[in-house]
């Protein structure tokens, strides 16, 4: 597993879990698609998307603990 990689699906394991309430063994166990149609169910319909840029500032933020 590449460094890469492997810190993203720590970061998406974490978030499952606050966001869905998964366990460890549940995200591992579930397929990319099962994952984004869960996540999709929790996007309201016609609601507006985040950007790439925000996203990154989003993540940014996140890992520095910052709250701004």
């Amino acid at each position: 597993m590449s460094r890469r990689f492997g810190e993203g699906a720590v970061r998406l394991s974490g978030q499952a879990a606050l966001l869905l309430g998964w366990s460890p063994a549940q995200f591992w166990a579930a397929t990319p698609q099962e994952l984004e149609s869960v996540l999709a169910a929790h996007n309201p319909p016609g609601g507006e998307g985040v950007d790439r840029t925000t996203l990154k500032r989003m993540m940014e933020r996140e890992d520095n603990g910052s709250t701004r």
